[in-house]
């Protein structure tokens, strides 16, 4: 593939504007899904499980779609197509997700939905690559960021907003979950599927230099040499993004149950419960909107050199903060000095590690590093999944608010994993 040439801002902005409709799809899911589970009749023991296919899935289809996205060109072009197919499907899953009348209807849309957004997700981050210089990834990257905060600002607050727009929040004569939730799940199918088409008119591919077709064994093939061949930066940086990843699984999976019971005092199904879950679906779009903005911050210092490991390793001890303290408010506003903190950590972790990682890998391989990378996101949701409901069940007494601050600590471990990642990472040589 021929080297990149820079790209203005309103070039990168638009390469990247498909993102908006994927932490969409992720924002609603990430806010909703717990208590949508538990609406469905599941008890917070249950909720980590719940979520469990989700992420096993996504063990499967990171690499191969990274894999196959490396050695695709059509009409199109190289990483546009999977945009496209995931983007369809994650709407479609979003449409039906709120009309879910069982707990294994939710947890089999969760499973279809998680799927298709890491379809569309994967070749986006080797799309940076692709297209721009090694120092513009940075740019790139923080571009992605400042989208993503502010999808997930928009729609995390979405059945906040839309039931103090005097539209009634509670259940539906078809269904037990709340008519703000539905029309929520709505708007995002369109905002998704909008967002992508935008990038896939706007922006054009670079072809690669080989376009030949690759067979089920070429597949393996190459994904057992890839795995064999990790570049040594990536490996360490797996343990950092293995802790930050498992410190945010903690928060999604349990912050809103925590708060609803613990801040607020509700039970599920209760209108205190329902308060406790609109004010959480507030706080994450408040941690989201201040990534937005912080956003900003880490676009000018990428420009102006600044090192991608002091950004996250800044934004990862703010987080850390932040969730430690949410265990000793007691007033529902003041949770929102917590998700300052986590909003600025939250911003480095999608952008930092993925800059740190584009320098260190060989552009032919960039689709499948970038897909194998994630497993270190789905790891810890698997172990997530699995541990934190016993955790709760038998340890906790049914009490979620020390799993939220244990995400705190996990924070704390993946700073510190950061000092072994170097500064700046060259980039490899292609392999022949």
């Amino acid at each position: 593939m021929s080297s990149p040439r820079p790209l203005s801002l309103p070039a990168i902005w638009n390469m990247s504007f498909g993102f908006l409709g994927i932490q969409f799809g992720w924002g609603l899911q990430m806010a909703n899904m717990s208590a949508i589970y538990q609406y469905l009749g599941a008890s917070e023991s249950d909720i980590p499980l719940l979520w469990l296919a989700a992420p096993i899935t996504g063990l499967i289809v990171q690499p191969i779609i990274g894999y196959y996205s490396d050695h695709t060109w059509t009409r199109l072009g190289r990483r546009r197509p999977y945009f496209l197919g995931g983007a369809i499907l994650a709407s479609a899953a979003l449409l039906a997700m709120p009309n879910s009348s069982s707990l294994w209807m939710a947890a089999g849309l969760l499973w279809i939905l998680d799927a298709s957004v890491n379809i569309s997700m994967e070749p986006f981050r080797a799309f940076v690559g692709d297209l721009l210089p090694e120092r513009q990834r940075k740019v790139g990257f923080a571009m992605q960021s400042l989208l993503i905060g502010l999808g997930a600002v928009l729609s995390s607050a979405l059945p906040w907003i839309i039931t103090h727009l005097g539209v009634a929040g509670g259940a539906t004569p078809d269904s037990v979950i709340p008519r703000s939730v539905h029309l929520s799940f709505y708007l995002g199918a369109v905002v998704f599927i909008t967002a992508v088409i935008y990038t896939i008119f706007t922006t054009k591919e670079i072809p690669p230099d080989s376009t030949e077709p690759r067979g089920e064994l070429a597949l393996f093939r190459g994904i057992w040499d890839g795995m064999k061949e990790m570049p040594s930066v990536m490996r360490r940086l797996a343990v950092v993004q293995f802790f930050s990843w498992l410190g945010l699984f903690c928060m999604w999976i349990y912050f809103t149950p925590a708060i609803a019971h613990d801040i607020f005092g509700g039970a599920p199904g209760s209108p205190e419960y329902q308060r406790g879950v609109e004010w959480g679906g507030l706080c994450f779009s408040t941690y989201n909107g201040l990534a937005f903005g912080v956003s900003f911050v880490l676009v000018a210092l990428a420009k102006r050199g600044v090192s991608a490991r002091a950004m996250h390793r800044v934004g990862l001890l703010c987080a850390a903060v932040g969730l430690l303290s949410v265990g000793f408010w007691h007033r529902p506003e003041a949770l929102m000095i917590s998700m300052v903190l986590v909003g600025i950590g939250w911003a480095t972790i999608l952008s930092m590690p993925y800059a740190l990682l584009a320098n260190a890998i060989p552009s032919s391989r960039m689709g499948f590093y970038m897909g194998v990378f994630n497993f270190f996101i789905v790891l810890p949701q698997i172990l997530a999944a699995t541990v934190l409901g016993a955790v709760v069940q038998h340890l906790l007494g049914g009490h979620a608010m020390p799993v939220v601050m244990a995400g705190g600590a996990s924070f704390l471990i993946a700073a510190l994993a950061l000092q072994f990642v170097p500064r700046d990472a060259a980039p490899l040589p292609t392999p022949s």
